[in-house]
């Protein structure tokens, strides 16, 4: 699957693939390391390689990404004295061990694209949003410095990343992650990268699916690049699947993420197609905008903006006009010109005359996928599908009970995380002189719980479960 996924990233106007590892997936013991299977990260990187695309390899090895424990080994949880993403020795070793055995394996296979073989590899990535947390940690601004100055130490000789940090030590850049990065602001002098351009929303249970309108995705990219950005990428341009435990607690089996290639590997009309558009409008400013030193921004009205690299008196030319107040259409001047730019839209002129893409003006032509159920056939006669059962003990009160506790435990130090699943069995005694059983009125039993299982059982036989 991953060559197709590639292919149409590629097709959709895509130049980058940008991919997590994870620690959790490759460490599965202390020195006991997996690329078997899905966890092949040297094929899929070959496979971007092969197809003529850059590779940005997001190491963490924090990763979040709604992926369980963050990415982070649960044997690690288990050593004493460890405590995760802080000044503490522990993590700090196990994580730089990691880090070096990995970028050790992209060197040793030219996957770099500093190493002179044509490697895919253009950036790596330390840490992930911790930004939100060193106000919390009293040592996060410490730990922060180590991390960057422990991937520097690890001589890629291609740019190093830190995601969701305006203000990532020394050379590493700081990156956004958000749906809209217009205005992300760093520290220091670095280019402006956008990691995660939210194409929709992380998928959890119980709560509605989330949809972007493709015209606010190519909005978003489209102010982007206006406002000074560099690179930028879809999280997720393809969402795909947790499969088995791999997803987070609280998360679906899909991580679908409304992307522009759905989880089942197919093309999402509009928003692929009406991405694909913007990307070709872009590709076709590139030369321009990056042979200018500096942009000329011109207030073309009171929510309008217009922005222009090159020289306007000549051919060599381009040209982005915002309207960016969100429900008026406006009708703007520009170079003795009039235009008309929807409410929150961006259009783009690559000769500063005529306008080859408006954000809001999509043109692609929409599908609706519909699931069709089929009878299971083995893909392979030698391959056949098989169905894995596994069987929770859920007893009743007092039989089969692995431990009496009183109160809740901690789920992870009671399952070692080798199941989702921890059953509390507690029982009510109801006598003969209880209000209700005296005038015959029916008793409700209401909990609140959210993506759990109930049994409930009345002297002793099943009653009702959800």
């Amino acid at each position: 699957m991953w060559p197709e996924l590639v292919r149409l990233a590629k097709e959709g106007g895509a130049n980058t693939i940008e991919t997590y590892v994870f620690w959790n997936g490759h460490e599965i013991k202390p020195d006991i390391y997996n690329f078997e299977g899905r966890f092949d990260l040297v094929k899929f990187v070959r496979i971007v390689q092969e197809a003529g695309m850059f590779l940005i390899l997001r190491i963490g090895p924090f990763v979040a990404g709604e992926w369980n424990f963050g990415g982070i080994p649960v044997w690690l949880h288990f050593i004493p004295g460890t405590s995760f993403r802080t000044e503490n020795d522990n993590f700090k070793y196990y994580m730089e061990k990691f880090m070096t055995y990995i970028v050790n394996l992209m060197k040793q296979e030219k996957l770099f694209a500093s190493q002179g073989e044509k490697g895919p590899i253009i950036m790596t990535q330390v840490e992930n949003e911790f930004e939100y947390l060193e106000q919390i940690y009293p040592e996060g601004k410490n730990y922060v410095n180590w991390a960057g100055e422990m991937a520097i130490s690890q001589h890629t000789s291609v740019p190093w990343i830190m995601c969701g940090e305006s203000d990532a030590p020394g050379p590493v850049i700081g990156t956004c992650n958000d749906f809209y990065c217009d205005d992300f602001q760093l520290a220091s002098d670095k280019p402006k990268i956008w990691t995660e351009n939210w194409t929709g929303w992380l998928p959890t249970y119980w709560a509605p699916k989330y949809h972007r309108p493709s015209r606010d995705s190519a909005f978003a990219v489209a102010r982007f690049f206006q406002k000074g950005g560099s690179v930028v990428n879809y999280y997720m341009y393809h969402g795909g699947t947790n499969f088995g435990r791999t997803g987070g607690g609280g998360f679906t089996t899909s991580y679908d993420f409304d992307g522009p290639i759905d989880e089942y590997g197919l093309v999402r009309f509009p928003k692929w197609g009406h991405l694909k558009e913007l990307h070709e409008a872009i590709k076709l400013c590139e030369n321009v905008v990056l042979n200018t030193n500096q942009p000329t921004n011109i207030a073309i009205g009171p929510s309008q903006e217009g922005t222009v690299w090159g020289d306007p008196s000549s051919k060599i030319c381009v040209a982005f006009l915002a309207n960016y107040d969100n429900t008026n259409d406006a009708t703007v001047v520009f170079q003795n010109a009039s235009y008309d730019i929807p409410a929150w839209s961006v259009s783009i002129l690559p000769d500063c005359k005529n306008v080859v893409f408006n954000t809001a003006k999509v043109s692609s032509q929409s599908s609706v996928v519909e699931m069709v159920p089929e009878d299971l056939k083995p893909s392979q006669e030698n391959n056949p599908l098989k169905w894995e059962v596994f069987v929770e003990k859920a007893g009743i009160w007092g039989k089969e009970a692995d431990l009496v506790y009183n109160g809740l435990v901690d789920q992870l130090n009671v399952t070692k995380d080798a199941s989702d699943y921890l059953w509390y069995t507690t029982s009510i005694d109801v006598g003969g002189n209880e209000e209700f059983m005296k005038d015959g009125s029916q008793l409700a039993l209401v909990i609140q719980f959210q993506s759990h299982h109930l049994h409930a059982f009345v002297n002793g036989e099943l009653l009702n479960k959800g």
